[in-house]
Order: C-alpha cells, then structure tokens, then sequence
C-alpha cells in the first residue's frame, strides 16, 4: 500500500502495513497474506483513496487480522476509516464476512461487513468510518471472519486524523523567528512552522493556552556562540531558559520583560559583564546558575533577599556583597562549589543498659541550610526510629552468625529480637563521613515515612566502632535474585507475579514522589533494591542515597551518585537531579523484568552492546518484542500485557527526563496490564467455555482502557478465538 502524494486527490501519502516495523503490523497474525490486482478499482467516494493504494490488501487467511498502531498525538477525537474492496474472485458458495472487534467498546463492534454487499459490486470501494470517536495513543483492535463465512477478513486500507482545535498560533512566533536567524545553519534550527502548534519544536516547551506561549527554551550543549539574542527577552511567557554549557559571550540581556522568568540556567559559556540589577525585579526568580563564566563585579545585593539558589562559582572576578540577616538564601560560591546538600538533622544515640546514661550525638551540616521536612515534622527523632543497643543487636544476630546479603553500604545478618520478629541488620562498612552521612540519611528519612511497600525500619545503632541499621526482614530476598540470581533454579517467577511486584514498587516510589513534602527522590533504584515479603509482596529499600527535592524548583544539583546501568543519563551529563531520574531507573527494571537480563552485561547483549536499554529499545521498535523476553516464562503470558509495559519501559528510559513519564502513569499502565494478563490467564486455563467460545481475546495493547469482553453476540469462528503473536 506505498504511494506518494501525487497519486492521491488530498495529498496524503500512504504507507505499507506490511513492512515490519513498530507502528503497524508487527509480527503479524498467522495466516496474514499479501494480495493483489491489476483490475482499477472504482474509488467514487467521499474520501477516494487512489487505486494504486486500493488494489492492494492484506487477507487473514486464518480468520483474524489483527493490528496495534501507536497514534501521535492522541489521546484525543478523530475520525477514522477504513477501506474495502474486493479483489478476490470468490465462487458462488463462497462468503466473505467479519467483524471489527474494538477491546473496550463493544457497541463498535455490531456490524457485519459484507464487502462486495456492502460496494455493491467487486472492484468497488466501501468506506466505513466513525467521524467522532474517542481514541487512545496506542489503539489495538482486529477483524474476525463470523461462523458463517467461509473466507477471513480482507483489509485495503485504513486513515485515521485527529481533530485539532483552530487558532491563530502561538503568540511567540515572531520573537522565536528572531532568534532562530542567530543560528539558521544548525540541525536543531531546522523543525520550522509554528514552534507550539501542532506540538511543540523538539527544543521548546509551551503552555495549553488556546494561544500558546513558549514557557521553555532548551538549549543546553548546543554549541551556541555570540551573544544571547536579545529576543529571547520578548519572550513574556518565559519561565525557564537553558544555555548552559555553550560557547556565549558578551553581556546578560535584560530580562525585565520577563516576569515569570523562574530557572535561569547560563553556566559553563563565557559571558562577561557584571550581574545587571534588574534581576532583582523578577518576582518569580529560584534558581540563577552562572558559575564558570567571565563575570565581573558585585552581585546585587539585593538578590541575597530573594528565596533564590544562586551559583556563581568559577567566576574569579564576581563578588559577592556582605550577608544581608533575617533573610533565608543560599549561595555557591568558589568556596563550596556547586553541590547543595539538602540533609535534614540526624540525631543518634548510644543506648546504655539499665540506669547507665544515654548519649546522643548530632551530625549537622551548619554552613547550610536545613531542608523543611513539612509533612514528616517531629518534635523528638529520636522517638521516631528506636535506638538499639550493640548489644541487644548481637543477641538477635547470635553474635552476627548468619550473613543474608551485602553490598556497597556493608554486610546485612539475620537476627531475631526478644519478641521473636525477625529482623535484618545492615552494618556500615566505613566510618568515613560520607559513610556516616548516607547512614544518617537513611535514618532520618525511613524515620519519618511510612509505607506498605518501602522497607520499614525498626531502628538504628552506634557505638564508638560501628554503625548498624535494623530493618524488617524480608523472607524472599531481592527481585534481581530471583531474574537472575541464585533463587532461579532453572525457573522463575512468572509473569502477572513480574507485574505485581513492578506495581508493589511502583507504588512506594509514588508515595516518594507524590505522598512526601518535600519530595524524596530515592536516587539508586535497582532491582537488588527491591525486596520480597514471605507473601511475594515487593517492598523498595536502600535509601542511603536519597535526596530530598526543593519546593518549587524543578531538580537538585547534586554530586551523581547511583549504579551503572540505572543511572539516569540526563542526571549523569548535568548533575541536576529530578524524579525523573526514578522514572529512568524504574524503567530499566521494568526491561529486566521482561527480559530476565542483567542491566549491564558483557555476553547477552551481543557485539558492541552491554547496556539493557539499547539492546531492549532496538529489538522493541523493531517489533521484535519476542527477541527480549524471557525464555523462562516459556510462553505463558499475554502479549499484549508485554507490549504495554514494554512501551512504557521505553517511555521512561527516553534521554531527557520531561519526555519521561510520571511514576503515577506508569503505575497506571500496569495495573492496566495486570488486568489484561488475568483476563488473559483465564481464558488459558479455561476457566469458562462460553467465555472461549463468544468472547474475543485481543492480543493488542489499548492504551489506558479497559480490555472489555466483547457481547455474546460476537459469534466467531473457534479457530481464531486464541490468542494471536501480532
């Protein structure tokens, strides 16, 4: 079905279903063949499809076709329509009749479609078509031949367009137009059109305003030289500009027009001057980063009164003004650096037994400030996590008989306290500060958040020597132990159990992100991170590494710290983390989960690939999907539940983390796919004969909605009720 524009009345250009690539058939139901015919085809129709497109079809020889197509820029409103023509010679007790079956909207899916009936004749068009309907980004759905009809289905063409509201444009397409002639010659210069409408240029972002605004100008590492042009100030709508690390000079503009200017980021470019005073008129300003450049000067003091993190490191000849007492600010200058450690207070203790004193020791970081923890307040922390003795730990440890585990923070034992709970204590390998540091982090944050799938703590320990962490112990060990690890055995855990621990987990980085004020970002997400409960329930731990998010600002720059392979790569380059960086991370689990692979692996991944994410992404969007998964799950699983979190795993391992998705959504998807494999799962098990026999089980994925049941009235042939690899 290839056909260039000039071939069709409407200038559309038509591409072939068949070719194996991920938004059309992909690894295709069997019995799917290729036909065609030299005979014209009367296309006279309202939407007139050209012949050549026409005289082409696929036919589901087996009774089924079945189709996934990924639609950008839905979910939304469209029409959408399919074309028929008959272009088989079918003798007189032949028929041709089926169904589309539409997962979720039953009421779509009544009509018989009779093609040569229906065109009145062979060779003839006949287009059916909805021209409001409501549809998912990813829309799965298939023709089943009825129980009546001798042939399958046959498919010539389909279109589907999205409705788009009319405006007149973005209001900022004259001052980007200026800006754009800075930099004509560059790739990224190059997308042209309205920079908002119909989605935004890949470097932009913009309001939903029926007129938009661009709110965001991303170029960062952009090779950008000469000075900041001038227009970017016309920019009212402005609320973050990226610049840094390019080649700029001159002087920072005025950026007074913009007034709702809240991130500036221009480090790492060679921009001279002085820090203008009308900075200081941005009422929405948090973050202004400058650091290493060639600035001169004092800063304002006036910007030491805003609530304001201001990096001006590497500039050797900026200054900085007295501190101005009574206002909370924070400053990076050449001293410091440019890490902001935001750790709440940690208080330990050593616990002495029976009427000997006890003693409490408390780590600050005094020369900056002390991040609110607004929905964890506590009077006393010291009440919030227990304080064990030595010991009473080496009591429940038997004297640290049994060694369960160990990794980078130290060696984990197997304990059991007084009251018979059982107990798993982490012992700190290193007493250096940042050690100590991750130990009182760990502590301070398990303290004070609460959730039925994050490890609990149940208390802490310090003596002059060691520094211990008592938690609950979990009987089933890590997730990555039973992928890959010594709980394999040649067998594993199965699928829907896969998709139940990933929405356990899922869930307690939702609380982290959503349920805490502020947010907490876990920062070494793995799969050794993810623990299992005697009930297979999942449970995230290991918050050494944590870092807390700061109200209102959109990351934290921070030191990168974390695990190869999970490592969210945009954290990696800018040292600015965000929750994405979990949603990153989470991703890759969900692509072990699929896989049963490593994250990084020097054998499985073949020549010139060690890395989970590349690997996984080039056989996804081939639609080799079956080249990833398991082998141990040997089949018993519903493809379409892969597909779905397969695509979200892609969607949270994209390169910069706003095109990543919330942890709520990715959530959401699971549970959707939980849903779908237990339908699924019933019907293989034969839980119900009517269900097997009038039902219809689509193997495609349907974006957010419900799989329906299709009604008892859908009779279709026995041979295409199971399940179908697309």
């Amino acid at each position: 079905m290839d056909t260039g524009y000039p071939d069709d009345p409407f200038d559309r250009i038509w591409e072939s279903d068949s070719v194996k690539k991920a938004n059309y058939l992909v690894d295709v139901a069997a019995g799917t063949e290729k036909i065609s015919t030299e005979v014209p085809i009367d296309v006279n129709k309202d939407e007139m499809p050209p012949v050549k497109v026409m005289q082409t079809a696929v036919v589901g020889t087996n009774g089924s076709l079945t189709y996934r197509l990924n639609l950008d820029g839905f979910p939304g409103t469209g029409w959408a329509f399919t074309y028929f023509a008959e272009i088989e010679d079918l003798s007189p007790n032949e028929s041709r009749k089926f169904r589309l079956v539409l997962p979720g909207q039953p009421d779509l899916s009544k009509a018989v479609v009779n093609i040569e009936e229906n065109a009145q004749g062979k060779y003839r068009l006949y287009e059916p078509g909805f021209t409001n309907i409501s549809l998912p980004f990813v829309l799965s759905f298939r023709f089943g031949k009825t129980y009546d009809s001798s042939r399958g289905p046959l498919l010539n063409a389909m279109e589907i367009n999205m409705y788009l509201e009319k405006n007149d444009g973005s209001l900022d397409g004259a001052a980007i137009s200026s800006v754009l002639s800075y930099y004509s010659s560059a790739e990224w210069a190059q997308e042209g059109g309205d920079p908002c409408l119909p989605v935004p240029w890949s470097w932009v972002r913009c309001n939903s305003d029926p007129q938009p605004r661009i709110v965001s100008i991303l170029l960062s590492n952009k090779n950008l030289t000469g000075h900041i042009p001038l227009d970017i100030t016309k920019l009212v709508g402005l609320v973050e500009l990226w610049l840094d690390g390019n080649m700029l000079t001159g002087p920072l503009p005025d950026f007074t027009g913009c007034m709702d200017l809240k991130i500036i980021h221009l480090e790492n470019n060679q921009l001279t001057g002085v820090l203008p005073t009308s900075l200081v008129n941005l009422p929405s300003l948090r973050e202004l980063y400058v650091q290493n450049n060639l600035l001169s000067g004092t800063i304002p003091s006036d910007l030491f009164s805003k609530d304001l993190v201001l990096n001006y490191s590497g500039n050797i000849n900026l200054h900085r003004g007295s501190k101005i007492k009574g206002h909370m600010y924070v400053i990076i200058g050449s001293v410091v650096g440019a890490s902001v450690l935001l750790l709440a207070t940690v208080i330990s203790c050593w616990f002495m037994r029976k009427g000997k004193k006890r003693y409490f020791e408390q780590d600050r970081i005094d020369s900056l400030p002390t991040q609110r923890l607004a929905s964890w307040k506590s009077d006393d922390p010291a009440e919030a996590a227990h304080c064990f003795s030595f010991s009473e730990i080496e009591n429940a440890t038997n004297k640290f008989e049994k060694k369960i585990g160990s990794g980078g923070f130290g060696v984990v034992y197997y304990g059991k306290l007084k009251d018979g709970k059982e107990i798993a204590v982490k012992i700190l390998t290193s007493n250096s500060y940042q050690g100590k540091r991750e130990f009182s982090n760990e502590v301070t944050l398990l303290s004070r958040i609460h959730h039925r799938n994050l490890v609990q703590l149940l208390g802490y320990c310090r003596d002059e020597e060691n520094s211990m962490l008592v938690y609950e112990f979990m009987h089933n060990g890590t997730l990555k132990e039973h992928l890959y690890g010594p709980l394999v055995h040649g067998r594993s855990i199965n699928w829907i159990k896969r998709l139940e621990i990933a929405e356990d987990a899922a869930k307690g980085i939702e609380y982290l992100h959503t349920g805490c004020v502020p947010v907490v970002i876990h920062r070494d997400l793995k799969s050794s991170n993810i623990l299992l409960d005697k009930h297979m329930r999942a449970k995230v731990s290991d918050f050494g590494l944590s870092k807390l998010a700061v109200d209102g600002v959109s990351h934290v720059s921070s030191t990168v710290r974390g695990t190869v392979g999970y490592l969210d790569p945009e954290y990696y380059i800018s040292q600015q983390l965000t929750d994405k960086s979990d949603v990153y991370s989470f991703g890759v689990i969900l692509l072990e989960l699929i896989s049963g692979q490593e994250a990084i692996s020097n054998e499985s991944f073949g020549v010139n690939c060690r890395n989970i994410v590349q690997w996984a992404k080039l056989h996804i969007e081939s639609g080799d999907i079956q080249g990833i998964i398991d082998p141990l799950l040997q089949n018993d699983y519903d493809l379409q539940s892969m597909w779905k979190i397969a695509e979200k795993a892609l969607m949270c391992v994209q390169p910069h983390g706003h095109m990543r998705p919330s942890i709520s959504e990715v959530l959401k998807e699971i549970q959707d796919a939980i849903s779908i494999e237990r339908q699924a799962e019933a019907l293989r098990e034969g839980n119900s004969d009517e269900m097997s026999r009038n039902s219809f089980h689509s193997s495609m994925n349907l974006g957010s909605m419900d799989l329906g049941v299709a009604e008892s009235y859908l009779s279709i042939d026995e041979s295409i009720v199971q399940p179908t690899a697309r």
